[in-house]
């Protein structure tokens, strides 16, 4: 266990994904980061499971995408169905990048990665160490941080509030967190199970009694995510399987032989009002969260932690701090953009009328034969339509669009 110093350049509060990833990147560009997080242990439940091509991007410099890949599961089709019925297949394969798929990754593994690139780059965390208070003054910030019983005072120039959805950050920072919390509560489970379909595709099925996804995992299970009315805080394994029996496959039924994870879970839809409030910033769920819908989560979350990386080296560099003005504007209009996005495909999955769902199905149905809206579907789920690529993935896309003479 570290100690914990009484004085740091930047302190980041949280090591989720986008704080491990942050706190490591810094430390890549020779900037030490105080980094805490208030559990023992990081994660050990599989959670957040996709990792889209512009994540993976984003993550090259950290030299962390080999073991990542390693990891998962790389999956090059997401199918949209009612039922037995296809209704619309995107096709990831094509898209601009190296990495034209989706990985499914459990996000207990990509933090146990990005951990140990943070361990040999000579950081780690403190913990378990809890920001309690945080009180801006004219240089410094002074973070109260419980640890042991005891209360010491840290003071930093900057401090990052990577600390979720319930952010203590933002709170004493007074940022506001706008938005509203759907109705219904969502499903997740990680199982072992017989399941009639392909192991290259993510499916999500419509039904009249609401939506389910099956993601391939690793170890040959898979994840499952359902919304419901009634679920209980821990589904059981009969509870899930009746969920697939109604909403899944029916030519050929799946079988669930047992669970690895089960929750239930209540999902909110919120913007910070800025990512940066003075020496206050915000990345991943502290600064937005969002449906689970396309997976876009975390990989936003760590998409904000590389790019502050970035802007934090500039400022420290040049003294301007307008380059944080920069980033803050930019990463609250993507977040505003996947905000927009998830909520609109939760509303069209969840849709409740039998007319809108046949209306809706149809409408899927007919873009489905339509290649240049399946290819910018690809392209938008997989978030390269948000931010530059790195230079270096961006020359394995043309060597590979040249190859293929679409240049």
């Amino acid at each position: 266990m570290r100690s914990l110093p009484l004085q740091s350049e930047i302190l980041i509060v949280g090591a989720g994904p986008t704080g491990l990833a942050l706190s490591a990147e810094l430390r890549r560009r020779g900037i030490e980061a105080l980094t805490i997080d208030k559990i023992t242990e990081g994660a050990n439940t599989s959670r957040a499971a996709v990792v889209h091509a512009r994540t993976l991007e984003a993550l090259e410099p950290l030299g962390v995408v080999p073991t990542i890949l390693e990891a998962g599961v790389r999956v090059p089709i997401f199918r949209v169905r009612d039922s037995d019925r296809t209704l619309l297949t995107i096709d990831f394969t094509d898209i601009p990048s190296a990495y034209a798929f989706t990985l499914m990754c459990p996000q207990n593994r990509t933090e146990a990665i990005l951990l140990a690139r943070l361990q040999a780059l000579g950081g780690d965390v403190v913990r378990p160490a809890e920001a309690t208070a945080v009180r801006v003054g004219r240089d410094r910030v002074a973070v109260e941080i419980l640890m042991g019983g005891v209360t010491r005072v840290v003071t930093t120039r900057w401090v990052v509030g990577c600390d979720g959805m319930h952010s203590r950050v933002r709170d004493h920072a007074g940022i506001a967190f706008s938005g509203a919390v759907y109705d219904q509560d969502f499903v997740l489970a990680d199982v072992d199970m017989e399941w009639p379909l392909a192991r290259d595709e993510v499916s999500l099925f419509f039904s009249p009694d609401g939506l389910v996804v099956v993601a391939p995992l690793p170890e040959n299970r898979y994840r499952i995510v359902a919304t419901a009315d009634d679920a209980p805080e821990q589904p059981s394994v009969a509870y899930v399987q009746a969920l697939l029996d109604v909403r899944g496959p029916q030519a050929i039924r799946a079988h669930i032989r047992d669970s690895v994870w089960t929750s239930r879970f209540r999902v909110h839809h919120r913007v910070a009002e800025s990512a940066r409030k003075g020496p206050i910033l915000l990345c991943g769920d502290a600064a937005h969260v969002h449906s689970p819908a396309g997976g876009q989560g975390m990989n936003t979350g760590i998409q904000d932690a590389m790019s502050l990386a970035e802007a934090l080296g500039a400022v420290r560099g040049a003294g301007d701090a307008s380059r944080l003005d920069a980033w803050a504007a930019d990463r609250h209009h993507i977040a505003e953009d996947v905000v927009a996005l998830t909520d609109y495909l939760t509303r069209m999955a969840t849709l409740g009328s039998p007319t809108a769902r046949m209306l809706r199905n149809a409408a899927i149905s007919v873009a489905g034969h339509l290649p240049f809206l399946t290819h910018a579907l690809a392209r938008k789920l997989a978030e390269l339509d948000r931010g530059d690529h790195t230079s270096s993935a961006k020359n394995v896309r043309m060597d590979e669009l040249n190859k293929r003479g679409r240049t």
